[in-house]
C-alpha cells in the first residue's frame, strides 16, 4: 500500500506527487490539536486541552507566548502524544502549568536537521517555572529536533511524577545546532523508572527503555565522521538543586566522539533508591559537586571522558574502559 510506505516517517510522507496520492494518505496523518505558527504576544491561560491526536500544543516560530495555567491530559500509551513541543520560539514563559502527556511533557524544539538549519530559527529566551508533569517520556526536554538551535532557557521549581526519565537531552548525527545556556534549578522527582538527568547524543528514535543496549551498542559503534553543520552540540548547561526518590539508573551522559557533552555542571543533588549510579562517556569539563547517590552498584563510572570534576577533584580517563569512582 502506497499510504503505509509514504507514512513510515511518522507525518512527513514521501513519494507523494499528486492530490490523489495525498487524498490516498489523508487518514494516515495525525494532527497537531493546536497549532500557533508566526504569531506575536500569545496568552494561552486556564485551558485544558485533552486527547490530541499527535502533539498537542505546537507553537512555532512565535515571539512573547504565555503558557499560564494550562493543563494538559493524555493518555499515557498515545504514541507521540507531547504535551507542549515549544518549537524555534523567542521569550517564551511557561508557568503553573499540568502535563500528563504519551511522550514528552515540555519539550524545546528548533527544527529537523537540513530543513531545521536552513530555517536557522533557535528556541531562545524561554523561562519554565512551576510546572507539575505527571506521566511523559521526559519532564523537561531538549531535542532530539534542535537543528536550528536552543539556548538560553532557565527551568525552575518544577515537579516530575513518574515521567520516564527526568531531565532529558537528546540529539543525533544528522541534526546539527547547538544547545548551550541552559539554566536548570530546584527540581522535584519521583518514581522515574530510568534516568533523572539523561544525555543522549545517539538518541534512536525510540522511547527510554524501550531500546535493548545491543541497539545502543551497535549504533555507537559506527566510524567516527569529521565535524560538520551536521554535528549536534550540547554544552554550557548547569543543573542545581535536584532531589529524586526512586529511580533507575541516576545519571547517563552519553556524548559524541567527534563532539563530546562539554562544560556541564551538576550541583546539590540527591537521588535515593536508584537502582544504579552514574555513567558518563564522551564528555569534557563536567562537574560533580555535592552529588549524593544512593545505591548499591557502582556510584560512579567514567568512559572516554576528560577533565571530569568531582567535589574539587579532577578524574581524567581517556581509555575505552569505564573507571569506577566513588563519590
Amino acid at each position: 500500500m502506497k499510504a503505509a510506505q509514504a507514512c513510515k516517517d511518522f507525518n512527513n510522507p514521501t513519494g507523494i506527487e499528486t492530490d490523489e496520492e495525498w487524498n490516498e494518505i489523508r487518514p494516515w496523518l495525525r494532527p497537531v490539536l493546536l497549532n500557533l505558527v508566526g504569531c506575536k504576544r500569545v496568552l494561552l491561560q486556564d485551558a485544558t486541552f485533552k486527547n490530541s491526536p499527535s502533539w498537542c500544543l505546537h507553537p512555532l516560530s512565535c515571539e512573547n507566548i504565555t503558557l499560564h495555567r494550562v493543563k494538559v491530559f493524555n493518555p499515557w500509551y498515545s504514541q507521540n502524544g507531547d504535551a507542549l513541543d515549544l518549537e524555534s520560539c523567542n521569550k517564551a514563559l511557561i508557568a503553573d502549568c499540568i502535563f500528563d502527556a504519551g511522550d514528552d511533557a515540555i519539550c524545546i524544539k528548533s527544527g529537523k536537521d537540513e530543513d531545521g538549519r536552513r530555517r536557522g530559527e533557535p528556541c531562545q529566551n524561554v523561562v519554565v517555572l512551576n510546572n507539575t508533569v505527571l506521566h511523559g517520556h521526559g519532564g523537561f526536554v531538549v531535542g532530539s529536533e534542535m537543528s536550528g538551535g536552543v539556548k538560553n532557557v532557565y527551568v525552575a521549581n518544577c515537579t516530575f511524577l513518574g515521567t520516564d526519565v527526568g531531565l532529558r537531552f537528546k540529539s543525533t548525527r544528522g541534526r546539527g545546532g547547538v544547545v548551550e545556556g541552559i539554566y536548570i534549578d530546584r527540581i522535584n522527582m519521583i518514581d522515574i523508572p530510568h534516568e533523572p538527568l539523561l544525555f543522549d547524543l545517539f538518541y534512536g528514535g525510540k522511547g527510554a527503555g524501550e531500546e535493548t543496549e545491543e541497539e545502543l551498542a551497535g549504533r555507537m559503534k559506527a566510524a567516527i565522521p569529521p565535524v560538520t553543520e551536521e554535528t549536534p552540540a550540547f554544552r554550557n548547561i548547569h543543573i542545581s538543586n535536584v532531589n529524586c526518590k526512586g529511580s533507575g539508573r541516576a545519571m547517563f551522559f552519553n556524548g559524541l566522539p567527534e563532539m563530546p557533552i562539554e562544560n556541564v555542571t551538576v550541583k546539590n543533588v540527591v537521588i535515593s533508591q536508584a537502582k544504579s549510579g552514574i555513567v558518563i562517556s564522551q564528555a569534557k569539563q563536567v562537574e560533580l559537586e555535592n552529588v549524593r547517590i544512593e545505591t548499591k552498584g557502582d556510584e560512579l563510572q567514567i568512559k572516554n571522558t576528560t577533565d571530569l570534576k568531582v567535589n574539587g577533584q579532577v578524574f581524567t580517563n581517556e581509555t575505552s574502559k569505564a573507571q569506577p569512582v566513588a563519590l
